[in-house]
């Protein structure tokens, strides 16, 4: 008995047409030859798989039978001392050949009836919508005219994931032909049997929810639309899988391949569209033959919190083509927010199998399986009520407005929501934007840190002249008397009063506040925000610009959120908005005085009273705020309207833009609050 080892061969499936054309190599080497009776024990260099050009599974197209072949060792053995010659090479010859995909010429090799023969090794791993596989030789045990051929199979599924590898084997026998192969289908794997075939069954499992502060889901069950196919019931799959991937923009033969890998008496579901996606594609999809589509309810769409959350795309996602990722259905990817910062948490890794079916479509047998992952879900500080509220005080503006809320004593995100108005949006985490007025909050705190008293008299002008420069208040101020004390010219937002402050103050002093304050902040958020930006003027004329939040100074609404929860908690805390998986914090610090901290509230609490964010004074807990107006920035046509401020622990920051100076954003920060309860 002779157990030899041999070649190695490799096979790049249908999927491998798009590829770089390699010369196969061949390397030629005499086996050992065995003893009467004897074995050649494996060798290094024989039995080893070959590496090679490796295919990116699904991102290549099937083509008319593309092929690199990779052949190590054909080993040439001799015959036992008896005269019986080695089964070797017509195993080697076997393998090769299915390999090469000269499959009519290995059905020769073999007992079976060639054209059934033929068949079954075409299909065998074709079924499976292979891209590559491999086959290596392995020892050979021969015996007075049988042997049993060892080999090993190495099968990319396109699946992005492990290949699958087994060990297969088949007998031989010497007849007066010479050796042949013993044909059943258990030759290509020993899972199979006459009537069944091969199938993959892959499973995504459910994509894991993004939570509110209280573990609620901010993902809500909303419409969606799954397109459907029954593939053994498709008269011509290359038909559909073309129509199909022509209207949803993929490749027809990673569709095709799909549709052939899959068991072919279940409904597979090629797609998964939003109702957006499916309004827009519905008539091209009646055009594809044997497409259902199927109306259902998943959690993937609809959010209360979009601005955090993002958005979630399905298979037909530009993203996943743009990055190379080869098409699975089942398949959602994370486009924006944190569905695309937390991908993978929230994805998971799908489950796959090879299972073996007959022919009612029913599964035999699970020749080989790879559990699903779950994915993990990630924990938000966003508090429903608190969202609830902002939202719906945004909802319905005729203005692109945006609110952020966060709690004072921690820096949690507690609100993030936006309304668009045509083609102008508010940004709420991002965006640049002059404060206005509503800086003053900051300029406050740097001048009576410095002395300034909240009663001492200063004018509040239609127009002051500082530095070369001329300011005006916008909107107008009523007329405040003619020596208004510092806390009214506060409490009616009045920007030439802070003009003429500003000409006690320094840059740097001015700075340092803004600095207290969280103002360029480096934040360790896992969505992309601005902390803002203060960049003091060497001029007279530019620091009064400052000091009313123009020229040099630019924030988000979280920046202004959080300067308003300074004032309230009298420390800066940096934003959070992740808590599972914990957001890396910062330290919190005092923004002044407690001095300082204590007559700013004051002054906030005077301008709701009976200042110019008035309008905001409701019942139950006191609201505390400040207004601004400014042009969004330089040069630009809209205006930024503000109202900032915090009641009962909740810091707030609403941002409006308009095309007129005279606009208040003190009504969509009342609708808010009264939200709240």
């Amino acid at each position: 008995m002779a157990k030899q080892p041999v070649a190695s061969y490799r096979r790049r499936g249908a999927h491998a047409a798009a590829r770089r054309h390699a010369t196969p190599f061949v390397g030629v080497k005499r086996a050992p030859q065995p003893a009467v009776g004897g074995r050649v024990p494996p060798s290094g260099g024989i039995g080893g798989l070959v590496g090679g050009l490796r295919s990116r599974s699904r991102q290549l197209k099937l083509g008319a039978a593309g092929l690199v072949v990779l052949l190590l060792i054909i080993g040439v053995a001799g015959g036992f001392a008896s005269g019986e010659p080695s089964a070797e090479p017509a195993a080697q010859q076997f393998l090769l050949a299915w390999a090469q995909g000269q499959y009519k010429t290995a059905a020769a090799l073999t007992t079976g009836a060639p054209a059934t023969v033929t068949t079954a090794l075409r299909t065998a791993y074709q079924q499976l919508g292979a891209a590559a596989y491999y086959l290596t030789m392995g020892p050979i045990d021969q015996h007075s005219g049988t042997a049993e051929v060892h080999f090993f199979a190495s099968v990319d599924l396109g699946q992005d994931g492990a290949p699958w590898s087994y060990e297969g084997r088949f007998a031989m026998r010497k007849t007066s032909s010479g050796w042949r192969v013993l044909w059943s289908p258990s030759v290509i794997n020993p899972g199979l049997r006459q009537g069944l075939r091969m199938a993959v069954v892959s499973r995504m499992p459910p994509r894991a929810p993004l939570l509110d502060a209280g573990g609620g889901a901010l993902i809500h069950p909303s419409p969606a639309w799954v397109a459907q196919v029954r593939p053994g019931q498709l008269t011509h799959p290359e038909q559909t899988a073309s129509a199909f991937a022509g209207v949803a923009g993929l490749d027809d033969q990673q569709v095709l391949s799909v549709i052939r890998a899959a068991p072919q008496t279940r409904p597979l579901t090629l797609a998964t569209l939003s109702p957006a996606a499916y309004a827009t594609l519905r008539k091209k999809l009646r055009g594809v033959p044997g497409l259902l589509m199927r109306r259902v309810s998943l959690r993937l769409f609809d959010t209360t919190a979009a601005d955090v959350t993002g958005t979630v795309g399905t298979e037909l996602a530009p993203v996943l083509q743009q990055q190379g990722v080869s098409y699975r259905p089942g398949t959602t990817v994370g486009v924006s927010g944190l569905q695309e910062v937390y991908q993978r948490r929230l994805a998971g890794s799908a489950g796959t199998a090879v299972i073996a079916e007959n022919q009612a479509g029913h599964q035999v047998a699970v020749l080989k399986q790879w559990n699903v992952t779950k994915g993990t879900a990630v924990r938000t500080t966003i508090e429903a009520g608190v969202q609830r509220a902002a939202t719906n005080a945004v909802a319905g503006q005729p203005a692109a407005a945006a609110i952020v809320a966060v709690q004072a004593s921690t820096g949690h995100i507690l609100a993030v929501a936006d309304h668009a108005a045509g083609r102008t949006r508010v940004d709420p985490l991002a965006g640049h934007y002059q404060p206005g007025e509503a800086f003053t909050i900051v300029s406050a705190a740097a001048l009576l840190a410095k002395g300034t008293q909240p009663t001492v008299p200063i004018p509040c002008l239609p127009s002051t002249r500082v530095g070369g420069r001329t300011f005006t208040n916008v909107p107008a101020v009523s007329a405040l008397g003619a020596q208004p004390p510092f806390s009214t010219d506060f409490a009616q937002s009045c920007g030439t009063a802070f003009t003429t402050l500003s000409q006690g103050l320094t840059g740097s002093r001015l700075a340092s506040t803004a600095t207290a304050f969280g103002l360029g902040a480096q934040w360790k958020l896992p969505l992309g925000a601005f902390s803002g930006s203060f960049r003091a003027s060497q001029s007279q004329g530019g620091l009064a610009a400052d000091t009313i939040g123009e020229q040099g100074v630019q924030v988000s609404p979280l920046a202004m959120a959080l300067v308003a929860a300074g004032v309230d908690a009298g420390k800066w805390h940096p934003p959070m908005l992740v808590t599972s998986p914990p957001d890396p914090g910062l330290t919190p610090r005092a923004v002044a005085s407690a001095q300082t901290v204590g007559s700013l509230r004051t002054l906030m609490r005077d301008a709701v009273v009976s200042g110019a964010a008035r309008g905001a004074n409701l019942g139950g807990n006191q609201v505390y705020g400040q207004v601004g107006t400014a042009r969004a920035s330089a040069g630009s046509k809209y205006w930024a309207h503000w109202f900032v401020g915090y009641r009962g622990g909740v810091a707030f920051a609403v941002l409006e833009l308009t095309k007129s100076p005279s606009t208040s954003a003190v009504p969509v920060g009342t609708a808010f609050l009264s939200g709240l309860g």
